[in-house]
């Protein structure tokens, strides 16, 4: 397993696409109504994506395992105005995701391939991400999970992970929550 920043020219941007909306697909559901429309849009708007931390994770025979979204400063503040559904998913996150200070390092997504849950390897992930936080001196790593994601919320609690906090965000008969968390390595 390797992690490498995504290209749009190499990576199959439609496989990233649905990791990507694996991750949020309700709120993506919501928006969209078909989860094609929404892998579509947001496989157009991958197609300038040029971020560092940004990483397809990779087999030996470079096959896309999964992704990696990180931030290790203050999380970007970007509006995606190009989507405006795109664009209200944005303003969500703004309302519900981590607070980002200097010193930590942010897991904004993780997403493992359907056909290869189960086998261990977001936990894998998790581990290599928090030793190089720890090597590089990061003061603690943080994540979201979403309210209705209970099993990834016991893996990161399990992993040493603790609740600092919790945001919601409502608009009428819709709700989106996330318990943000830490695992402070100083």
């Amino acid at each position: 397993m390797r992690y490498e920043t995504f290209n749009p020219e190499i990576h199959d941007t439609g496989k990233v696409a649905e990791l990507v909306y694996d991750v949020d697909f309700r709120t993506f559901d919501m928006l969209f109504k078909s989860k094609q429309k929404a892998i579509e849009t947001i496989s157009r708007s991958l197609l300038n994506e040029d971020s560092k931390t940004f990483k397809v994770i990779l087999d030996e025979n470079n096959n896309i395992m999964g992704i990696l979204i990180y931030y290790t400063d203050k999380f970007p503040k970007h509006f995606n105005f190009k989507s405006p559904r795109l664009l209200i998913v944005d303003i969500l996150d703004y309302f519900v995701l981590c607070d980002v200070n200097q010193g930590d390092f942010y897991i904004a997504e993780i997403a493992v391939d359907k056909t290869l849950r189960g086998q261990g390897l977001g936990k894998q992930i998790l581990c290599e991400v928090i030793e190089y936080a720890k090597k590089n001196n990061f003061n603690r790593v943080i994540l979201d999970a979403d309210f209705r994601n209970t099993a990834a919320k016991r893996l990161y609690e399990k992993m040493g992970f603790r609740q600092f906090n919790k945001k919601r965000v409502k608009i009428g008969k819709f709700e989106r929550g996330m318990y943000n968390m830490e695992l402070k390595l100083h």
